[in-house]
């Protein structure tokens, strides 16, 4: 008889993990504990769920690099006696965290899914049941004995998508998030559409390894018409400053001006790693195409490709973690390690 997958909720904060008191109108956390008496058809799927909450549950907006450490530490601790993870996370920074999870887990070979809501769960309209019963239903699908998805997910609105390629694109609608440059991995409809070749298929012979080694000492400079010399300077000489993603127009265009050329050749020189993505929500960097990006390129700057700005920040601070030697830094970024860029053959 097969065995019934085992699945992990683990509740970081958010919106989803949230009941209103109609006495009060206030939103308070409930316990997770509870779960079935909110969402009694979880009775109904065919898996055995556990539950594990932080301590202190968080607003995702205070979301920092030790709190994705204390996230992946929990599904180390408990990653041989489950067969998938489900996240509950709050929307707002839920990009971030989960593209970090995803270069922080390599060689995974089970679906750590991440989701949340717009509403609170005991809300009269709420998605959260929705988002929350789809997404335990797709970490304990299985296969032959292996679950179909190994990879780390995010799950809003009727789409499962890579994690790496998300970005929170709506404020107030349910349908939340976008993934512009790679399709949905799963689509929710009357029956689930696992779209298998786009899923990662995982190395099983190769051992779990956790990298919990993440460096923030980086910035995001958003280019702007009119940005000053003054500006710049004052970014890229940071104290300690180690990295930074640079959000540049189009497909990777940037002003031409000297001065700036010269600051970010000069940051380079010192051994900050600086890449280029594009501000666009879809499309990629192409240094070269136009004149306005071919002296980025000559300089030595990082193309971030088609990656987004939320799994940039990830993958930057994961590898500045690493401790990668410098003139091997800019081949292993351009890299896809986790299916975070689009490959072009």
């Amino acid at each position: 008889m097969a065995k019934i997958p085992q699945i992990l909720l683990i509740y970081t904060g958010g919106t989803i993990g949230m009941v209103k008191d109609y006495k009060t109108g206030a939103l308070r956390t409930f316990n997770f504990d509870k779960l079935l008496k909110h969402i009694p058809e979880i009775n109904h799927l065919n898996c055995s769920i556990s539950s594990i909450s932080f301590d202190q549950p968080i607003d995702s907006s205070n979301m920092n690099t030790k709190n994705w450490v204390d996230i992946s530490k929990i599904i180390e601790e408990n990653y041989k006696v489950y067969d998938g993870f489900v996240v509950l996370h709050g929307s707002d920074t839920m990009s971030y965290t989960a593209s970090a999870i995803s270069f922080m887990f390599e060689n995974l070979s089970k679906p750590i899914i991440f989701t949340g809501s717009q509403l609170p769960i005991g809300d009269l309209r709420t998605d959260a049941k929705e988002n929350l019963i789809t997404s335990i239903e797709i970490a304990s699908a299985q296969e032959n004995g292996s679950p179909i998805i190994s990879e780390v997910c995010l799950y809003f609105e009727y789409k499962l998508y890579r994690a790496n390629r998300t970005t929170k694109v709506n404020a107030e609608h349910f349908e939340a998030f976008s993934s512009p440059n790679f399709p949905p991995l799963v689509e929710s409809g009357v029956h689930l559409k696992f779209n298998k070749q786009l899923i990662k298929i995982p190395n099983s012979k190769k051992r779990l390894e956790v990298r919990k080694k993440l460096n923030n000492n980086v910035v995001i400079l958003k280019i702007f018409p009119g940005i000053t010399k003054a500006v710049v300077e004052s970014i890229l000489t940071i104290k300690g400053l180690e990295g930074v993603i640079i959000e540049t127009y189009g497909s990777g265009n940037a002003p031409t001006e000297k001065w700036f050329v010269n600051l970010l050749k000069d940051a380079i020189t010192k051994g900050i790693q600086i890449v280029n993505v594009t501000q666009c929500i879809g499309g990629s960097v192409i240094m070269g195409q136009y004149e306005t990006s071919i002296e980025l390129e000559k300089i030595g700057i990082i193309s971030g490709n088609d990656i987004t700005t939320e799994s940039a920040l990830a993958k930057l601070m994961y590898l500045l973690g690493e401790n990668i030697k410098k003139n091997k830094f800019k081949s292993v970024y351009e890299t896809s390690l986790r299916g975070e860029v689009s490959v072009v053959d």
